[in-house]
Order: structure tokens, then C-alpha cells, then sequence
């Protein structure tokens, strides 16, 4: 672990960021992350050692205590038997530390769900079925970080690229996103992975189109 290796006494030989990005060849499903963002990585543990924090019960506490925004607002979700038939939940909003937390209850202490308000945006959305809605959604369709606990307390990974909220009226609504735009965070290296993700993905298309037009003049040949 590059955390250790670099801040512990015991280890004499300290790896190189060269040695670094040799280590971290091939993990990106074959091939290598950009050397920007590995060496970004490399000197931000190298500047501030990463440390876990110690659990003494009050960090929900302290994350709560003082948030940007709170208040009841409906959550849009989906049937647990088909996926496709959308369902609507009252829960408890909490907006703070650039993430947006929803509890069933005011008096429950650990959240339902968890959005963390990274590289995403938010809009203000027409539904038929709830009026003053608004949506945090992914500009490029990606899956949104977030996660949630089931019934069983299990928690559970979320596979939403939108999350759509309906607020009691549209002042609220505004205030709702006012707040919510304040709070979202820009990182560079999603974006630099996201326009070179739209590249790829621009040159297969050409290479797709170029690849029927040669079998059209085959055919017409």
C-alpha cells in the first residue's frame, strides 16, 4: 500500500512515482489509467498520509448538526417486482458536506440512503403524477455514487444514472436546487475520464460507420 510505504519509518525504500505508475500498469480492465491522475494520486498521499478516522459514535452527529438544508420531500423509486412502475416515498432530507442524505424518519440516526453530490447536476423536471419536481442526474448517463440499506439493514450499492424528489411547493422546489448546486463538486479527473470515455466511443462509431459503407461497395462491387 502506497499509504505505508511511503509514511512508515520501517520501509527504507521509498517508491518512486515512476515505480508508482509501473505498479498501476494494466488495472484499467487491461489498460493503464491516465499518468495524470496517477501521479495526482501519488502526490496527494505523499503530501497528507491517509488516515482512518477513529469511531467514537458522533460523526452522524456532527454531520447533521448543522446542515445546508433540510426538510420532508418525496423520493421517486421504482417496484421492487418489475423495476418499471414508479412509486413515490415521503422521506426526511438532510443537505450537507456535499452530500444529500434521506431518512424514513426526523428521529432516525443513520440515513436510508446516501447521494453524494460529485460530477453530477440538477434540474428542475415535469411529472405527471407529482407536481414541483426536480432531478439530480448525470450529465453522461453514468451510474451515480450512491448507496442505500435494504430492509435487512444491507447495504446496497445504487444503480440510478437519475434521482428524481418532488417538494411540497415551487419556492421549496427552488430553494431545493439553489442549494443543491451549491453543493455539487467538480473533480477534474472524472471529467478528463469522460471526455476521453466520449472519444472512444466517437472513434468505434467512425470506425463502425467506415467499416458498413466498405461492405456496401463490396456488395455494390
Amino acid at each position: 500500500m502506497l499509504n505505508t510505504s511511503l509514511h512508515n519509518p520501517a520501509v527504507k525504500d521509498k517508491p518512486t512515482v515512476d515505480k508508482f505508475i509501473a505498479m498501476n500498469k494494466g488495472i484499467n480492465d487491461g489498460g493503464n489509467l491516465p499518468s495524470e491522475l496517477i501521479i495526482s494520486l501519488y502526490d496527494s498521499i505523499k503530501k497528507e498520509p491517509f488516515k482512518i478516522p477513529e469511531d467514537d459514535g458522533n460523526d452522524l452527529m456532527h454531520t447533521f448538526f448543522n446542515p445546508d438544508r433540510e426538510g420532508w420531500l418525496w423520493k421517486q423509486g421504482s417496484s421492487k417486482l418489475s423495476g418499471r412502475y414508479k412509486s413515490w416515498k415521503r422521506r426526511w432530507f438532510i443537505l450537507n458536506d456535499n452530500c444529500l442524505y434521506y431518512f424514513e424518519f426526523t428521529t432516525d440516526k443513520e440515513p436510508r440512503g446516501i447521494i453524494p453530490l460529485e460530477n453530477v447536476q440538477v434540474r428542475d423536471i415535469a411529472d405527471r403524477s407529482k407536481p414541483n419536481c426536480f432531478e439530480i442526474f448525470s450529465p453522461d448517463s453514468d451510474i451515480i455514487k450512491a448507496c442505500k440499506t435494504d430492509s435487512e439493514g444491507k447495504v446496497i450499492e445504487g444503480k440510478h444514472t437519475v434521482y428524481r424528489m418532488s417538494a411540497g411547493t415551487a419556492e421549496d422546489r427552488q430553494e431545493w436546487i439553489k442549494c443543491i448546486k451549491a453543493s455539487i463538486s467538480e473533480h477534474p479527473f472524472y471529467n478528463m475520464l469522460a471526455v476521453r470515455k466520449k472519444k472512444a466511443q466517437h472513434s468505434i462509431r467512425r470506425r463502425n460507420s467506415a467499416s458498413a459503407k466498405q461492405s456496401l461497395l463490396s456488395v455494390k462491387l
